[in-house]
């Protein structure tokens, strides 16, 4: 199953220099949840589109993990993995964004398919967005239109084997 962990920089240089992440994991995935939430607001969503939407739910959490780690450089992180459908299953609960799921496996870095990072041009964005993420997720629209500008930036895609040399130009 492919899942969409949200991540750091700092969660990055720990995954080229010990070649995995320990589990359990928090990450994001085309759940029976998420299909059902997007079958309501468009019925033609493809795979495609709500692993999209996966992806967006991943970048939202990354936030939140900048929040809590000073040292990252200010861009989300989205690792895209594939891992075992056993190793998986999906977060229930009414308080979770549609299609968290909950990883038990460690996940190497073999197991990453690709890396999603902001660029430059969103550092701004996303270090006023981490300020409010949290005011955010407890409904201040004001946060929130913060929130969306850095959302707003295109995640640049970085296949698996360039992940080490992204992390030494940032």
């Amino acid at each position: 199953m492919r899942v969409y962990l949200p991540a750091t920089t700092s969660v990055l240089r720990t995954l080229v220099d010990d070649g995995r992440l320990a589990g359990p994991h928090t990450a994001f995935a085309v759940t029976p949840r998420l299909r059902e939430f997007y079958a309501v607001s468009d019925a033609e969503a493809d795979v495609e589109e709500l692993e999209y939407a996966a992806l967006l739910g991943a970048g939202r959490a990354s936030l939140r993990l900048l929040d809590i780690d000073p040292t990252a450089v200010r861009r989300r992180v989205v690792l895209a993995a594939d891992v075992s459908d056993s190793e998986v299953s999906e977060i229930d609960d009414a308080d979770t964004e549609h299609g968290a799921v909950r990883v038990t496996a460690d996940i190497a870095l073999r197991d990453v398919a690709s890396a999603h990072i902001d660029g430059a041009d969103a550092e701004e964005d996303v270090r006023a967005a981490v300020n409010v993420v949290l005011e955010a997720d407890l409904g201040s629209e004001d946060a929130q239109f913060v929130v969306d500008q850095a959302e707003g930036h295109e995640l640049a895609w970085y296949a698996s084997q360039e992940i080490g040399t992204v992390l030494e130009l940032l």
